[in-house]
């Protein structure tokens, strides 16, 4: 098998709705839009917002999103008024984390990676 591209598929209650929330507030750009559905850039992956969900998000699934700094990050969403889950904080793993969440309750990992994590280190030594 030879896999080209990927993208997570979001089924959301309300498309205009999430699309204004991954548009508007986080800022995402958009890749591409068609009838019914807009792909938005996620650093080096895509988020495909289209068609109509019914049951909303499980808990056992979450959008992961690398941001260059947590705190300013933190600062924009609470002047845009984005509800936070969990606050900023360090995580046993050595990464910085928040959590929010998009309008039908998908919970969205916001990350730093501090400059000396093993994740910033080339492996190839």
């Amino acid at each position: 098998m030879e896999f080209l591209s990927s993208r997570v598929l979001l089924r959301p209650r309300d498309r205009d709705r999430s699309v204004a929330f991954y548009r508007d507030v986080l800022g995402l750009a958009v890749y591409r839009e068609f009838p019914g559905g807009t792909v938005f850039f996620t650093g080096t992956g895509l988020l495909e917002v289209s068609g109509k969900g019914e049951a909303g998000p499980g808990p056992d699934v979450g959008l992961w999103l690398q941001v260059r700094d947590l705190a300013g990050t933190a600062a924009e969403l609470a002047r845009r008024q984005v509800p936070v889950l969990r606050e900023p904080r360090e995580e046993p793993w050595g990464l910085h984390e928040m959590w929010i969440s998009d309008p039908d309750g998908l919970r969205i990992v916001l990350v730093e990676i501090p400059e000396d994590h093993p994740l910033r280190r080339d492996q190839r030594d």
